[in-house]
Protein backbone atom coordinates (compact mmCIF):
# COMPACT_ATOMS: atom_id res chain seq x y z
CA UNK A 1 0.00 0.00 0.00
CA UNK A 2 1.03 3.70 -0.80
CA UNK A 3 1.82 5.08 2.66
CA UNK A 4 1.19 8.77 1.94
CA UNK A 5 -2.49 8.91 0.84
CA UNK A 6 -4.33 11.76 1.15
CA UNK A 7 -8.29 11.74 -0.34
CA UNK A 8 -9.86 14.87 -0.88
CA UNK A 9 -13.87 16.07 -1.22
CA UNK A 10 -14.75 18.94 -3.27
CA UNK A 11 -18.81 19.10 -3.05
CA UNK A 12 -18.92 15.86 -1.92
CA UNK A 13 -19.26 13.81 1.18
CA UNK A 14 -16.80 10.68 1.62
CA UNK A 15 -18.29 8.57 3.52
CA UNK A 16 -16.37 5.26 5.35
CA UNK A 17 -17.24 3.05 2.25
CA UNK A 18 -15.59 5.28 -0.41
CA UNK A 19 -12.73 6.21 1.42
CA UNK A 20 -12.60 2.63 1.58
CA UNK A 21 -12.48 1.47 -1.73
CA UNK A 22 -10.91 4.78 -2.62
CA UNK A 23 -7.64 3.85 -0.74
CA UNK A 24 -7.84 0.26 -1.58
CA UNK A 25 -7.99 0.59 -5.12
CA UNK A 26 -5.51 3.64 -5.57
CA UNK A 27 -3.41 2.32 -2.89
CA UNK A 28 -2.61 -0.97 -4.24
CA UNK A 29 -0.59 0.77 -7.42
CA UNK A 30 2.73 0.10 -5.50
CA UNK A 31 2.78 -2.93 -6.32
CA UNK A 32 3.57 -1.47 -10.07
CA UNK A 33 6.84 0.89 -8.68
CA UNK A 34 10.09 0.61 -8.79
CA UNK A 35 11.68 -0.86 -4.91
CA UNK A 36 13.31 2.71 -4.55
CA UNK A 37 10.16 4.76 -5.65
CA UNK A 38 7.93 3.02 -3.30
CA UNK A 39 9.16 4.89 -0.26
CA UNK A 40 9.02 8.23 -1.30
CA UNK A 41 5.52 7.74 -3.35
CA UNK A 42 3.33 9.97 -2.55
CA UNK A 43 -0.74 9.95 -3.97
CA UNK A 44 -3.28 12.83 -3.67
CA UNK A 45 -7.26 11.97 -4.73
CA UNK A 46 -9.34 14.53 -5.25
CA UNK A 47 -13.13 13.78 -5.61
CA UNK A 48 -15.35 15.88 -7.23
CA UNK A 49 -19.38 16.20 -8.18
CA UNK A 50 -20.04 18.81 -10.54
CA UNK A 51 -23.71 19.55 -10.41
CA UNK A 52 -25.50 20.87 -13.91
CA UNK A 53 -28.38 21.44 -14.55
CA UNK A 54 -30.29 18.24 -14.40
CA UNK A 55 -26.83 15.50 -14.43
CA UNK A 56 -24.43 14.88 -11.34
CA UNK A 57 -21.11 14.41 -13.04
CA UNK A 58 -18.41 13.04 -11.15
CA UNK A 59 -14.64 12.94 -11.25
CA UNK A 60 -11.40 11.44 -9.95
CA UNK A 61 -8.23 12.86 -9.98
CA UNK A 62 -5.06 11.25 -9.03
CA UNK A 63 -1.77 12.75 -8.94
CA UNK A 64 0.79 10.40 -7.97
CA UNK A 65 4.43 12.10 -7.08
CA UNK A 66 7.28 9.84 -7.97
CA UNK A 67 11.00 10.82 -7.53
CA UNK A 68 11.95 11.84 -10.85
CA UNK A 69 8.26 12.29 -12.65
CA UNK A 70 4.57 13.41 -11.64
CA UNK A 71 1.90 11.47 -12.40
CA UNK A 72 -1.86 12.49 -13.39
CA UNK A 73 -5.04 10.92 -14.13
CA UNK A 74 -8.71 11.94 -14.37
CA UNK A 75 -12.13 10.50 -15.19
CA UNK A 76 -15.80 12.16 -15.08
CA UNK A 77 -18.52 9.96 -14.95
CA UNK A 78 -22.24 9.42 -13.24
CA UNK A 79 -20.73 7.01 -11.21
CA UNK A 80 -17.55 7.95 -8.62
CA UNK A 81 -17.12 4.23 -8.35
CA UNK A 82 -16.47 3.80 -11.93
CA UNK A 83 -14.11 6.75 -12.29
CA UNK A 84 -11.94 5.43 -9.41
CA UNK A 85 -11.73 1.95 -11.54
CA UNK A 86 -11.10 3.54 -14.67
CA UNK A 87 -8.20 6.36 -12.85
CA UNK A 88 -7.17 3.08 -11.28
CA UNK A 89 -6.23 1.45 -14.87
CA UNK A 90 -4.98 4.45 -16.79
CA UNK A 91 -2.40 5.21 -13.23
CA UNK A 92 -1.47 1.27 -13.74
CA UNK A 93 -0.38 1.77 -17.16
CA UNK A 94 1.37 5.05 -16.63
CA UNK A 95 2.95 3.75 -13.39
CA UNK A 96 4.19 0.79 -15.69
CA UNK A 97 6.22 3.25 -18.52
CA UNK A 98 7.23 4.87 -15.49
CA UNK A 99 8.99 1.73 -14.10
CA UNK A 100 10.29 0.66 -17.63
CA UNK A 101 12.24 4.14 -17.66
CA UNK A 102 13.41 4.36 -14.03
CA UNK A 103 13.32 0.88 -13.38
CA UNK A 104 17.14 -0.95 -12.13
CA UNK A 105 19.20 -1.75 -14.25
CA UNK A 106 18.62 -5.49 -14.51
CA UNK A 107 15.16 -4.70 -15.49
CA UNK A 108 16.34 -3.09 -18.64
CA UNK A 109 19.17 -5.49 -19.68
CA UNK A 110 16.05 -8.09 -19.82
CA UNK A 111 14.24 -6.11 -21.58
CA UNK A 112 17.11 -5.01 -24.18
CA UNK A 113 17.75 -9.13 -24.25
CA UNK A 114 14.00 -9.62 -25.02
CA UNK A 115 14.26 -6.70 -27.52
CA UNK A 116 17.10 -8.62 -29.38
CA UNK A 117 15.83 -12.16 -29.57
CA UNK A 118 12.33 -10.85 -31.40
CA UNK A 119 14.67 -8.85 -34.16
Amino acid sequence: MIKKLEIKGVHIVIDEELNKYATNKIGKLDRYLPRKARESAHAEIFLKEAKEKSNKKRTCEVILTLPNDKLTAKETTINIYAAIDIVEAKMKNQIKKYAETHGTRGIRRKVIARLKRET
